[in-house]
Order: C-alpha cells, then sequence, then structure tokens
C-alpha cells in the first residue's frame, strides 16, 4: 500500500501551484493557517480555495468548542462541497470526548478527519462510535509527540492494527517534522501523510547517494568561506 500525501496549507497561491503536483493527493487546512493565509471571512476563503481544489479530498475544520456548535458548523462545512472532509477534534477544551458530534456528523453520511490524536486508546474509542461506509480519516500527531519526547510509532502501529477492520478509515500521520517521516509512515502503512511545502519539495528530491550529498556539502561550505572573506 502506498502513502497518500497530502499537502498541509490555506495559502491560496500554494494551494494553486501544489494542486498540480501529481504528488499531491489532497490537503488539509485549519483555522490557523486560514487566519494566517490573511483570510478575513473563513467561508468566503474557505469557497475560494475550492475553486480550485475542487477533485482532490480537501480538510476543513470546525472551531465550536461543544458538541452542539461543532454539528453546526460541520453540516454547513460540509455543504460547501462533495471533496470536503469536515475536520472535528477527538476531544474538546473541557476534555470531553466528541462523541456526539462525530456520531451525528457520521451518521449523516459526512466525511470526517478527526483530529488532535495522540493514542491508539482515543482510536478505539472513535471506531467505536463511527459506522463502517462513510469515510473517516484519524489524524495522529507524531510531530508534536515526539517534541515531547514520547516516541508515536507503537500509537501509529496499534491504531493501524485497529483500522484494519474498517475499509471506511484512513489513519494519517500529521504534524511532519522531517523528510524522513514520510518514509516512516511508509514503513508503518499510514494510509496518509499531510506535510507542509516546504518538506513535500525536500522529498521530491529524494534518491541523491551520499557521495553526491558529501560532494554538495563541502562545495557549500567553500562557498560560504569564500563569501566570509576569512583568513589564517
Amino acid at each position: 500500500m502506498s502513502t497518500k500525501i497530502f499537502c498541509d496549507i490555506a495559502d491560496f497561491k500554494l494551494i494553486k501551484k501544489f494542486n498540480k503536483k501529481p504528488i499531491v493527493k489532497g490537503f488539509t487546512t485549519n483555522p490557523s493557517l486560514i487566519r494566517k493565509a490573511g483570510a478575513k471571512s473563513y467561508e468566503l476563503y474557505c469557497k475560494k480555495i475550492l475553486s480550485v481544489c475542487n477533485k482532490k479530498p480537501i480538510s476543513f475544520e470546525v472551531f465550536g468548542d461543544d458538541d452542539e456548535s461543532m454539528i453546526y458548523q460541520g453540516l454547513k462545512i460540509s455543504a460547501w462541497a462533495k471533496n470536503i472532509y469536515v475536520k472535528v477534534p477527538v476531544i474538546n477544551t473541557k476534555n470531553r470526548f466528541s462523541y456526539k458530534a462525530i456520531k451525528q456528523l457520521n451518521s449523516k453520511g459526512i466525511k470526517l478527519n478527526i483530529t488532535a490524536v495522540y493514542t491508539a486508546s482515543q482510536t478505539k474509542k472513535i471506531l467505536k462510535v463511527i459506522n463502517r461506509k462513510t469515510k473517516v480519516i484519524i489524524s495522529i500527531f507524531a510531530g508534536r509527540s515526539a517534541d515531547t519526547g514520547k516516541d508515536p510509532i507503537p500509537e501509529f502501529e496499534k491504531s493501524i492494527k485497529l483500522a484494519k477492520k474498517f475499509k471506511n478509515v484512513e489513519i494519517l500521520w500529521a504534524s511532519v517534522r522531517e523528510p524522513y517521516n514520510y518514509l516512516q509512515s511508509k514503513q508503518l502503512g499510514c494510509h496518509i501523510i499531510t506535510i507542509p511545502p516546504s518538506i513535500i519539495e525536500k522529498i521530491e528530491k529524494f534518491g541523491k547517494s551520499f557521495d553526491q550529498l558529501t560532494l554538495e556539502t563541502v562545495k557549500s561550505f567553500l562557498i560560504d568561506s569564500k563569501k566570509s572573506g576569512f583568513k589564517i
């Protein structure tokens, strides 16, 4: 099984650019990225993105903090286009599992991307709530977990094993820190990895030998030393 690369971005110009790349199979966004992209209206900006990205899957996140507002926002967002996955956090800020929001949206046939997942026990909770027909992505935050000294790999292994019984569920490697994470996600059997544009461009250059890397590194050192004008 090949791991699909999604581009994690909200910048309109970059979405136009990366939407043309065959390596990019979809997109993920969030309200923070959309705000940084300069959006004044969440809905209008998302619809602007959809004018370009109208075939590949794309995730737009709710920003409600209780089940009712998540359901309301999820229904509105899902109505904008057929290629949308509604992104819902696994818990709210009161540490309550988003049971009702996940169950209701999923039961209405709305594709979901359940985000901010860190453990296989959270994956298990999600799988108990959803049906076996409507598409669901479970986004596990590898990088943020590793940033705190915790190994995310065992949680992925257990989550992937649990999800095998569900043909409609895909496990996504989120919060990428380096290009090598793509190879790790492939080795694990993750269905998707979502990656920022700068790291996708590095992945496109995969394949250099160690000899090439050594030569390029030494050349860059020499160029820098000449620019510095240092003398001994």
